[in-house]
């Protein structure tokens, strides 16, 4: 089994979907630190909004196979700066979360981002209720 980290906003769904993924109690926990859960580490939202943090994920993704860019469909902030993947050098795919609450023209701007960030493919979920997350966790568990 591979090892994964999720990386993305404050908010955007982090730790929900890692509690779906391994069929925890869905509740809302702030990641202050980065956490381990069995095959995925969960970074906190800090990381990525501000640079200076940038040497954080890059040396916590040394243990990893796979990186995870979140992206919340309901956020508009651009996250993640065009080419961002290029820092890890190793598979980065992205994950478009809220989609039960955002439009198809929200997703499709989110995926658009991921894309441009680097993303080598992207999956469209929701967290809260589950939907589109059996596709991801087969790629996470490898």
């Amino acid at each position: 089994m591979r090892r994964s980290m999720f990386i993305g906003a404050i908010g955007c769904g982090k730790t929900t979907l890692l509690q779906r993924l391994k069929g925890l109690a869905i509740q809302y926990d702030k990641t202050q630190s980065v956490e381990f859960y069995e095959n995925i580490v969960d970074t906190p939202g800090e990381y990525i909004e501000h640079r200076r943090m940038y040497t954080n994920l890059a040396t916590t993704a040394m243990d990893v196979d796979l990186v995870v860019m979140l992206q919340s469909a309901t956020d508009k902030r651009l996250i993640f700066p065009e080419a961002f993947s290029t820092m890890f050098g190793r598979q980065v795919i992205g994950v478009v979360t809220k989609i039960d609450v955002a439009d198809d023209k929200d997703v499709s701007w989110a995926v658009q981002q991921l894309k441009r960030a680097g993303a080598q493919s992207v999956f469209e979920v929701s967290a809260l209720n589950g939907d589109h997350t059996e596709d991801l966790r087969q790629v996470i568990d490898g």
